[in-house]
C-alpha cells in the first residue's frame, strides 16, 4: 500500500513515541517572529538552556512593525519587542532578517522567497498560518509559545498524528476567479471546523497548474477550515521556484535534493481517510458576509437570512453574524458600501497579487469615500514591485503604498479600522475585532476583488468593474 506525503514526512521525522501515545517529532525548520518568541527565549534563560540547532531557526519581524516610520515605532511595546528579538537572536546565534537587511517581511513570505521552505521537511512557527509552507510539500504547523520554547531547546515537539483528507479540484477556473476564491469556496463547503483532526492534501489538475504563490494562498487558509496543516505535492513548479534561492541547495547538490524531494510526494495508490472532489467551474468570485471564514458566498448571491433555516444553531449563528456585521439579511452582498480597502497579508501580499491587481487598477481611481492601503509582504516584494512600477500604479489610483509587514490583517500595529468601519480585505480572517477595532467589520476576498471594491466604493464583481471577458 502506498503512502501519502504526510505519512512519509511524519515517518522521516519521528524521533519516538511518548508515554501518552504522542509522537516526538523532529522539526526541520523553525521560523520565529517578534510576538510569540520573547516569552520562549525568556523560558530558555530561566532554565539555562541554549538553542539546540540555531542554524535551523530563522527570525523576522512582521506583526507589530509599523508600515510607516518603521525605524521609529510610536508604540513603546512595539519598540521593546523589536529590541527583544534582535537581542535574543544575537545572544542565541539565530539568523535574523531585520529591517536593515533588505530581507525583512511577513514570516510566511520570507521563508519561501529565501528558499528556507523546502519539500519533505517539517516546519513550525508560532503563528497559525504556518500552513502556508505546505505549498512546497512540507508539513508545516502553527504552534504556541510553550512549543516555541520546546522547539528552540530540543528541535522537537510532541504531536498526535493527523488523518489526511485529499481535496481534489479539477478543471479550469473561470476568468476573474482566483486561488483566494478556491480556498474560500473550500472552507465554505467543508466548514470552519470541518478539518479538525486532519491534514489537507490539495490536489487535482487545478493545483497542478497553479503557481507556487497560488498554492501558498490556499495552504495559508487551511487552518481557517480547521485543518492543522495543508500541503501540495512537490513538482517541477516547486523545484523551479526554489532554484537559486539563497538557502536552496547549491548547484552541485541540486539534482540530489530534487530526487529526495520527489520521493516525498504521495504515492498513486496512497489511501486517504477522506476524499473531496470539486469542479473548478463551480467556483465563483467568493466573499465573506459574517464573522467566520466559512461565512462565504459568491458575489452573485444574497446575504443569508436566518428565516430560511429551521436549524436553531445555524439560525443563531446567522443572527449573531448579521447583528455584528450590520448587514441586511436576504439582500445582495454586491453593493454593500465599504470604508477601507486593504491589500496585503501572508495570504495575498506577494508579487503576483500586486501584479494582477495592478493590471486592472491602471487608469482607475479609488472612490472618494474609501481609504485604500497596499502593503507588500516583504521588502523583496516591495523592491520588485517598485522596479516594475507597480507601486506607482497603486499610488496613481489612490492607494497608499506602505512598507512590508502584517499591517491591517490583525492590526497589532498602527494600521487599524476605526469604529465600525467595513473593510474589503485580501487577508485571511474576519473574526470580530480582527482588524483593530472591537466593532470593525471585515469582508474577505481576492486582491482583484479588493481593487474592484476600492474603485466602486462598495462590494463589487471585479469581472463587471474591470470588464473581464468571459472564457
Amino acid at each position: 500500500m502506498g503512502k501519502t506525503l504526510y505519512q512519509k514526512v511524519w515517518d522521516a521525522h519521528s524521533v519516538g513515541t511518548l508515554s501518552d501515545g504522542r509522537t516526538q517529532l523532529f522539526i526541520g525548520t523553525h521560523l520565529i517572529h517578534e510576538v510569540t518568541s520573547p516569552q520562549a527565549f525568556g523560558m530558555l534563560r530561566d532554565l539555562d538552556l541554549s538553542v539546540k540547532y540555531p542554524q535551523r531557526t530563522f527570525a523576522t519581524i512582521d506583526h507589530i512593525v509599523p508600515t510607516e516610520n518603521q525605524d521609529q515605532p510610536a508604540d513603546p511595546l512595539a519598540a521593546e519587542m523589536i529590541d527583544a528579538i534582535r537581542k535574543n537572536c544575537d545572544d542565541f546565534g539565530v539568523t535574523y532578517f531585520d529591517l536593515k537587511s533588505g530581507k525583512q517581511g511577513i514570516v510566511h513570505v520570507v521563508g519561501p522567497e529565501q528558499g528556507i521552505t523546502q519539500p519533505g521537511s517539517t516546519i513550525a512557527c508560532g503563528d497559525s498560518h504556518t500552513a502556508t509552507h505546505g505549498a512546497f510539500g512540507a508539513i508545516a504547523f502553527g504552534i504556541g509559545t510553550t512549543q516555541v520554547r520546546d522547539v528552540l531547546a530540543t528541535q522537537t515537539m510532541a504531536m498526535e498524528k493527523l488523518k489526511v483528507r485529499r481535496i481534489e479540484v479539477t478543471g479550469s477556473l473561470r476568468p476573474g476567479v482566483y486561488a483566494k476564491d478556491v480556498t474560500l469556496h473550500i472552507i465554505r463547503l467543508l466548514g470552519a471546523k470541518g478539518g479538525i483532526g486532519y491534514a489537507y492534501e490539495y490536489a487535482g489538475d487545478t493545483f497542478d497548474h497553479f503557481s507556487m504563490e497560488e498554492r501558498m494562498t490556499v495552504c495559508n487558509m487551511a487552518i481557517e477550515g480547521g485543518a492543522r496543516c495543508g500541503y501540495v505535492n512537490p513538482d517541477e513548479t516547486t523545484f523551479e521556484f526554489l532554484k537559486n534561492r539563497p538557502y536552496s541547495p547549491p548547484a552541485d547538490e541540486w539534482d540530489a535534493a530534487v530526487a529526495r524531494w520527489k520521493s516525498f510526494a504521495s504515492d498513486p495508490d496512497a489511501e486517504y481517510d477522506d476524499v473531496v472532489k470539486i469542479d473548478a467551474a463551480d467556483i465563483e468570485p467568493t466573499v465573506t458576509w459574517g464573522i467566520s471564514p466559512d461565512h462565504g458566498i459568491s458575489i452573485s448571491e444574497n446575504i443569508p437570512d436566518s428565516a430560511d433555516t429551521k436549524n436553531p444553531e445555524e439560525k443563531a449563528t446567522i443572527d449573531e453574524a448579521l447583528a455584528y456585521m450590520k448587514l441586511p439579511a436576504g439582500t445582495p452582498i454586491k453593493g454593500i458600501p465599504i470604508d477601507v480597502a486593504f491589500m496585503g497579508s501572508c495570504t495575498n501580499g506577494r508579487l503576483s497579487d500586486f501584479r494582477e491587481a495592478a493590471k486592472f487598477l491602471k487608469g482607475k481611481k479609488v472612490a472618494s469615500n474609501v481609504k485604500a492601503i497596499a502593503v507588500p509582504g516583504s521588502q523583496i516584494t516591495a523592491i520588485q514591485c517598485e522596479k516594475e512600477g507597480i507601486d506607482q500604479i497603486f499610488e496613481a489610483a489612490g492607494f497608499e503604498w506602505r512598507a512590508a509587514g502584517c499591517s491591517m490583517c490583525l492590526a497589532m500595529n498602527p494600521d487599524k479600522l476605526i469604529g465600525d468601519q467595513i473593510c474589503a480585505s485580501s487577508s485571511n480572517r474576519n473574526f470580530k475585532g480582527r482588524q483593530g477595532s472591537p466593532i470593525g467589520r471585515t469582508i474577505l476576498m481576492s486582491p482583484v476583488m479588493v481593487a474592484a471594491a476600492a474603485v466602486e466604493g462598495k462590494i463589487a464583481d471585479a469581472r463587471e468593474t474591470f470588464d473581464v471577458p468571459a472564457a
